[in-house]
């Protein structure tokens, strides 16, 4: 019970960690598990977008 209680104040304290580990989560289970050919290459653009504005 005690454990069940620090992860929630650890969650409620930390919302954009949780939300930063989901969405990692999700585009990586959906890259390996539901992706298509198209969507592979469009993420590969998205990612080349991405790597350019970080340079910049």
């Amino acid at each position: 019970m005690q454990k069940k209680r620090a992860n929630k104040k650890w969650n409620d304290k930390n919302k954009d960690k949780m939300t930063y580990f989901r969405r990692k989560s999700d585009s990586k289970n959906f890259i390996l598990k539901y992706a298509s050919e198209e969507d592979l290459d469009k993420t590969l653009e998205y990612i080349q977008q991405r790597r350019d504005e970080l340079k910049s």
